[in-house]
């Protein structure tokens, strides 16, 4: 395997405070985002994902005021997402100091949003991130979820990772419901399906729990491993992560 694999903790957000649930629920504290984004640029990470979690159902702006203070102290690239609905408010954090903005909702409800974000700021300024869920009765078994991972679509993931990526998006982030803070390891079908279905790299999140399941992603089709739990409460260190990744073959950044 020969494309190279970076590590992405990502912080997840709510009322200022870094926060990690189970399932997209039963949510507990885990920092402030400032000092851990520091922490994790020391750690060696490749890059930062910010998700304000729940800037869209409570129909607010990003907080623009903790991107620009990570902006002040990350020394990786960093993705912030959550809020972001147009190019307008898009443009207002990539201001803030975010070197990319990840769009979710807004971009499943109008889907031209992406190509005006692509034309406007580039492509490699644009991931769209696809919140899923199983659903037996869909073509991939896999629907999309949106608000947050509250509402159901009725669409299939993997049919709309496919207009996605016609888009030019250069990353697309599936986060797995059923996997997400569960530690059971990464949803691989559906990781697998996309990476077959789209020329965009695939994150991989939702799920991670111990070294094999960062090693599996990446034999799945994932090129980026973002995981929070496991870096949050020090189950697993970027370091230590990487070492064994390079152990197992693979070319780590």
């Amino acid at each position: 395997m020969d494309k190279q694999v970076s590590i992405m903790p990502c912080l997840d957000m709510q009322n200022g405070r870094v926060v990690k649930g189970v399932h997209f629920v039963n949510i507990r504290d885990a920092g402030d985002p400032v000092e851990c984004a520091l922490a994790y640029c020391r750690a060696g990470a490749d890059e930062l994902a910010l998700l304000d979690i729940t800037a869209t159902v409570e129909n607010r702006p990003t907080m623009l005021d903790v991107v620009k203070k990570v902006a002040e102290v990350a020394t990786v690239p960093f993705t912030v997402g959550g809020g972001i609905r147009d190019v307008a408010s898009a443009a207002a954090v990539i201001q803030a100091g975010a070197d990319k903005i990840s769009v979710s909702s807004a971009a499943f409800r109008e889907p031209e949003v992406i190509g005006r974000m692509v034309a406007e700021f580039g492509p490699e300024k644009v991931t769209v991130a696809i919140d899923i869920d199983r659903n037996e009765s869909l073509p991939s078994g896999y629907e999309v979820y949106i608000d947050g991972g509250r509402t159901a679509t009725g669409t299939d993931a993997i049919e709309w990772a496919r207009k996605v990526d016609d888009s030019g998006v250069p990353v697309i982030l599936p986060t797995s419901k059923a996997g997400d803070g569960a530690k059971t390891g990464y949803d691989l079908p559906v990781i697998k399906a996309m990476a077959e279905a789209c020329s965009a790299a695939i994150v991989a999140s939702g799920g991670a729990g111990k070294l094999e399941h960062f090693y599996d992603a990446v034999e799945a089709g994932a090129t980026i491993l973002l995981a929070a739990s496991v870096f949050h409460f020090h189950t697993i260190d970027i370091q230590e992560l990487k070492d064994y990744l390079r152990s197992r073959g693979l070319n780590v950044k």
